[in-house]
């Protein structure tokens, strides 16, 4: 009697996200595939859980182990794994295939899924936001992006790119409607750095983790999805238009991280953001790129002004920068739009915060060296929240500017002033990303009716 041949072993390497997305895609109903484990990465107190059985479908009546990536090569012997699959993103290419090697070493296949496998079709029609990098402006051109379209009449609703970093059973399917749904949802500061914003801006948010059911939910709501990607990775669901942003003041980096590069080359529009302070060799640097990499697409200029809400309280005084956390870690920037508006504000001094740091933050500046003197806003879970207020209110400083999107004095107490930041994205020259995407919507919808 034929031997029946055994599912494939698979390991699946993540930070909370597009794994868990592309398990659902691709391996949940597939009886040829085993997935053994899930790896953690970039989230803190994301491994130790496991994926639970009610998402991990009918194969996996126990559900799915999630483990530290630093075990990846004694899960790959232990478990006798055939094939291990890249599932996160933001990351540069040194480190993509520094991991491949544990992978390749361990007797494995090294896999990265791609956009035709993973992605869903939506009823509706999709514009897609993404970018070469974290920082690049994705969430205020989206913003920007729903108001254009509610002015043409049309009900946009926003599908962002998941981060389930609690109860990932509760978190299988979230809207928010409000700001109260963010309190019962117990969200992070990371989660509410990208959905309040678009709930002050009037909009419906979808998130979570079975991005099938979300996707149908979403759609009856919409007459057009606006899909606000998370880091640089491309989108769940296949766009009609994708609009992918690069950021001048990292010249360089929309060409040497995954996967970034791939949704350059992927765009119908690429956005140069941020010309209003980046210089001339540097926009001329990354339009070369574009050029090189994608060039039938359209090239859209766009500022980024930053203002501050109180300007008179940061001159000349010592101030203490809280910026956009996820930008400012794995995003590789120095300092955001914190620092710029601080300094045209001509404060007197910009206090380093490490000198104030809470073991946990600490632990953060050491792990991204490359920071400056701001303090990114860290909240993946209530110890992290702590540590940040600690770190805030221990700090010599006379006030703080707060330039991340969610209102930080919600959440902790801060013993000092605080001065907001906001950041909005504004059109620069021609052509204008206006015109293009209103001659999408007067095709698109011509094709739909």
């Amino acid at each position: 009697m034929e031997k029946k041949p055994q599912p494939t072993r698979i390991v699946i390497m993540g930070a909370a996200g597009r794994d868990f997305h592309n398990f659902n895609m691709v391996y949940r109903d597939d009886p040829e595939s085993r997935v053994v484990a899930f790896t953690a990465s970039q989230i803190p107190q994301i491994s130790g859980r496991r994926y639970p059985a009610s998402l991990a479908g009918a194969l996996y009546p126990d559900g799915i182990p999630i483990v530290e990536e630093a075990q990846l090569a004694r899960l790959c012997q232990d478990e006798q794994i055939d094939q291990v699959v890249f599932s996160y993103s933001d990351v540069g290419y040194e480190l993509v295939m520094q991991r491949a090697a544990i992978a390749l070493a361990s007797g494995c296949d090294f896999l990265l899924l791609g956009p035709e496998r993973t992605s869903l079709q939506a009823r509706v029609p999709v514009i897609a936001v993404s970018a070469v990098k974290t920082g690049c402006g994705k969430s205020q051109t989206s913003r920007w992006i729903s108001r254009l379209l509610r002015g043409k009449g049309l009900r946009p609703v926003v599908l962002r790119h998941p981060m389930p970093y609690g109860d990932l059973e509760r978190q299988a399917v979230q809207r928010f409607a409000r700001p109260a749904d963010l309190d019962a949802a117990d969200c992070t500061v990371e989660e509410r750095e990208e959905y309040e914003p678009h709930l002050a801006d009037g909009n419906l948010v979808y998130a979570g983790v079975d991005y099938a059911k979300i996707v149908a939910l979403a759609e009856a709501e919409a007459d057009l999805l606006l899909w606000d990607g998370g880091n640089n990775d491309f989108p769940f669901v296949r766009p009609d238009l994708h609009i992918v942003l690069v950021d001048p003041l990292r010249p360089g980096f929309e060409t040497s991280h995954h996967p970034g590069e791939a949704v350059l080359r992927m765009a119908d529009v690429v956005v140069v953001t941020k010309v209003n302070t980046a210089t001339a060799a540097d926009v001329f640097a990354v339009g070369r790129n574009i050029a090189a990499l994608n060039p039938s697409a359209p090239v859209v200029h766009a500022a980024s002004p930053v203002q501050l809400d109180h300007p008179e309280m940061v001159l000349g005084k010592r101030v203490l920068v809280v910026e956009d956390g996820p930008t400012i870690t794995h995003g590789g920037m120095p300092h955001g739009a914190g620092y710029v508006a601080a300094t045209q504000a001509q404060a007197g001094k910009i206090v380093d915060p490490r000198r104030s740091a809470a073991s946990e933050i600490a632990a953060v500046f050491a792990q991204y060296p490359h920071i400056g003197r701001v303090l990114p806003a860290l909240g993946y879970h209530p110890s992290q929240l702590r540590a940040l207020a600690e770190t805030i209110n221990q700090a010599q400083a006379d006030v703080v500017v707060e330039a991340t999107p969610c209102n930080l004095g919600a959440l902790i107490t801060i013993n000092k002033p605080v001065v907001r930041v906001s950041y909005e994205f504004e059109e620069s020259g021609e052509p204008k990303l206006s015109t293009l995407i209103e001659a999408f919507i007067r095709g698109r919808l011509a094709e739909v009716s």
